[in-house]
């Protein structure tokens, strides 16, 4: 059984830091790309970050790069997400997603940035 569970959501001030992580299970973890998404309410889900499942070659979307670092761990089977200087806009649900020969997805945790 796929899982992909992640943790580290919650409530951040604006300017604060927040690390979210994702562990894998169910799957051969290094043979898969691995991303964060995000969905506001009323919006699209969009992709945040990539890191690439051997080379660890890493991208961002324009409205977090700099600010949000995604790495991973293949011995822990875990993608991360550092972010920083958080702003009020990225307050949504963010999702992982591993993709190489299928794609699957988290449940979603929530992060809300608040003052």
């Amino acid at each position: 059984q796929v899982q992909l569970v992640e943790s580290g959501g919650g409530l951040v001030r604006p300017g604060g830091s927040q690390r979210l992580s994702c562990v894998a299970s169910g799957i051969f973890f290094e043979n898969y790309d691995m991303s964060w998404y995000r969905q506001a309410p009323g919006t699209e889900r969009e992709l945040v970050a990539t890191i690439t499942s051997r080379t660890f070659e890493t991208k961002y979307s324009d409205v977090v790069k700099g600010r949000f670092f995604i790495s991973r761990d293949n011995a822990k089977k875990t993608v991360y997400l550092q972010m920083n200087n958080a702003q009020s806009e990225d307050t949504a649900v963010y999702f992982c997603n591993g993709k190489w020969n299928r794609s699957y997805w988290g449940q979603g945790t929530q992060v809300t940035v608040s003052s």
